[in-house]
């Protein structure tokens, strides 16, 4: 009798909570919980736009995965429903010029080179905006899962900065190079249905179930083979890995951008809700073609000594 109380006991006992670990940072959340790394960026007030110390602390965490090899995957996202990521800050990028370029811009290729060297898959779940870097960052990841509300785009030209960190790499190895052109060229938006149907992401799922199909996806992963997940992951980055060079370059670029006054002009208007104005350096650079053409016609591109030689 008593084995068989003991017996009904075990059965109706609740099932242990699996055990889940967390790490304390400023701009992110992270937790280990059922083998799945969640790396979650934390400022739904800017709609999860990310400065320096929150590419610090994603940085930090994912390498963190190295030290559990029993996590399966890790899982990026945005805290709250309005968007995975805006891209970077506005009032930390404002800031960058070509002498603190590389401040920034180290940071993002770490980030990047951090999600493309793990050991495991590292799945992008994107709720509401994903944008520009927010956008790369979704697009350095192994695999894409968006709710029906998401937006994927890339605003650069918008705002005078350059998606040279990833978009301008893989976007023409995604959608083409016609469809990648317009995206960045026109600020081209799609929702998460269309970035199905070009083959920018994996999945659109309705929000209310974005957690529970990508817990599917991990739960898939748990059982297969941790070796295979990573050597396979390692070969299928291989050809893009060869891509390093156009991000060096990239980067490069960016830190000319950086400071530029159209980079100003477009970071100031976005943060004062107002169109920004760019034919203005359009107009300037005529003006000074212009000039540079009369001077052409004066034979200003001599010494003095040779004009008034050649007037005698």
């Amino acid at each position: 009798m008593p084995a068989k109380r003991h017996n009904a006991a075990s059965k109706a006992a609740p099932k242990p909570a699996a055990p889940s670990t967390a790490w304390n940072y400023r701009d992110v959340l992270y937790e280990v919980k059922d083998q799945v790394a969640w790396v979650t960026i934390n400022r739904p007030r800017v709609l999860n736009a990310f400065r320096e110390q929150t590419l610090d602390e994603m940085i930090d965490a994912l390498r963190s995965t190295r030290e559990d090899p029993s996590i399966v995957c890790a899982v990026v996202t945005g805290a709250g429903e309005k968007a995975f990521s805006a891209g970077g800050d506005f009032f930390a990028m404002k800031r960058l010029n070509f002498a603190n370029a590389s401040m920034w811009n180290d940071r993002m290729l770490g980030l990047a080179m951090t999600i493309r060297g793990l050991p495991i898959p590292v799945i992008a779940m994107v709720n509401g905006w994903c944008m520009g870097g927010g956008h790369e960052l979704a697009l350095w990841c192994d695999l894409v899962i968006a709710s029906d509300n998401a937006v994927l785009g890339q605003t650069g030209a918008k705002v005078g900065a350059c998606p040279t960190v990833g978009a301008t790499q893989y976007l023409p190895r995604l959608l083409g190079e016609r469809l990648a052109r317009e995206m960045i060229f026109c600020a081209r938006r799609f929702t998460a249905k269309e970035a199905v149907e070009v083959g920018l992401i994996n999945k659109c799922v309705p929000q209310k179930d974005l957690v529970k199909e990508t817990l599917k996806w991990c739960e898939t992963m748990k059982g297969h083979s941790a070796l295979t997940l990573r050597m396979t992951k390692r070969s299928l980055n291989f050809e893009s890995d060869n891509l390093y060079a156009s991000w060096q370059h990239g980067m490069e670029l960016l830190a000319h951008v950086w400071g530029s006054d159209e980079a100003k002009e477009g970071m100031n208007a976005f943060l004062a809700g107002r169109p920004p104005n760019f034919q203005k350096f359009r107009l300037r650079a005529k003006r000074e073609l212009d000039e540079y053409r009369r001077g052409l016609e004066k034979n200003l591109n001599e010494p003095p000594i040779m004009r008034k030689k050649a007037k005698n």
